[in-house]
């Protein structure tokens, strides 16, 4: 991601479905993302028991440059 300094979440979610889905329709719209504590999720103590994401790491954001903002939190406002 070229301009990783201006990243803003669009989306988050503890269900690795879910996350899925949304990586799914971006790719599909061709909107650069990244997702911030993807793999964090069960790297420590109870993982991702009791709230569904690991509650020291918090649960995964979908990322996109400013300028992608409103398209991306549009194109994702349904899943859930």
């Amino acid at each position: 991601m070229k301009d990783h300094l201006d990243l803003v979440t669009v989306y988050e979610s503890g269900n690795p479905a879910l996350i899925a889905v949304a990586k799914s329709i971006l790719d599909s719209a061709k909107i650069e993302y990244s997702v911030k504590g993807e793999y964090l999720q069960n790297l420590s103590g109870f993982g991702t028991m009791f709230s569904g994401y690991n509650i020291v790491y918090g649960p995964a954001q979908i990322q996109v440059i400013k300028k992608n903002k409103i398209i991306a939190a549009k194109l994702l406002k349904d899943v859930k």
